[in-house]
Parts: C-alpha cells; structure tokens; sequence
C-alpha cells in the first residue's frame, strides 16, 4: 500500500510539474553575478590565464542561471565566443552544458536539445547533462500538447462560428 501511494504520489507530482512548468536548474541572483563580475576584473589584473578561464566560466553560469533574460543572452554570447578556443573535453562538456542552459531558458528548445545531445557526446553518463535533456524534452512535449489544445480550441470556436451562421440563414 505505501508502494502504491509513493508512486501516485510521483505521477501527481509530475503532472504538477509538467502543468506549473517547473524545471530542476537553479536559478541565480544579481548578486551573484555581480560577485563573479568582479571576480573576472580580479583575475584581470593578476594576468593568470588559468584563473580567468575559471572566472569566466562562473561568470557565464550564473548570467546563464539569471531570470533576467539580458543576463541569460550575455551569458550565451560568452560561451558561444569562448566554445571555438576550448580544446580541452571537460571544459567543452561544461560550456557545452551551459549554452544549452542558456538556450533552455531563452525558449529555445530545439537548440537547447542539440547542445545537451553534444555534450552527452562527450559524456555519455553525465547526470547533469542527462537530467537536463529530460526537461528539454518534457518542455517540448509540453508545449506541443498546450500548441495542440490552442489548436483544437480554435477549430472548435471557427466550426461552431460557422455552426451558428449556418442555422440563421435557415
């Protein structure tokens, strides 16, 4: 019995979540930006190479993270400048993983999807990566499921508009 209600309890919770929209990535605030921005002017004057790449990448993580879409498109652009240099396969991986969470939270799916397929490329068995490409595809679903009931109410409203004008001409 507490097997039974464990999993109703799961399958509540995911519908919940596929209704609310939830999604399992953290989200980050201005302040923590603001912290790895000045963490990158640091690193700047101590000319450290290594060190600036750290910093960049916490920065592009947290303006990745930001629910502030000029943040999210910032953190993006860094990525997408800093990706073609990047010869080393974690630090690929994990600017792989972050563009697709950028992606992800700048509504774009499809393109989401594809970065997180190439990371999982790298690293077959990444939770992370894993987990990430499952909300990808449950948002997908989601709003193709939202896409087809706008659809279907719409062809109800024009059908029954029709209906309507039908049966006052008799």
């Amino acid at each position: 019995m507490a097997k039974l209600e464990a999993k109703l309890g799961m399958i509540f919770d995911s519908v919940g979540n596929f209704f609310s929209g939830k999604d399992h990535l953290p989200w980050c605030d201005r302040d923590i930006i603001a912290g790895c921005e000045r963490e990158v002017a640091e690193a700047e004057k101590q000319s450290s190479d290594e060190l600036m790449k750290e910093c960049l990448l916490r920065l592009s993580w947290a303006l990745v993270h930001s629910k502030r879409p000029e943040d999210v498109q910032r953190g993006i652009a860094m990525l997408e400048a800093s990706l073609p240099g990047t010869s080393d396969l974690i630090q690929q991986r994990e600017k792989l993983y972050l563009l697709a969470v950028g992606y992800y939270r700048s509504g774009d799916y499809s393109r989401s999807r594809d970065l997180v397929d190439r990371c999982l490329m790298i690293a077959p068995d990444w939770r992370q990566a894993v987990t990430l490409k499952k909300t990808i595809e449950e948002r997908i679903t989601k709003d193709g499921v939202i896409g087809m009931g706008i659809a279907a109410t719409a062809v109800g409203l024009i059908a029954g508009g029709i209906a309507a004008a039908v049966s006052r001409r008799k």
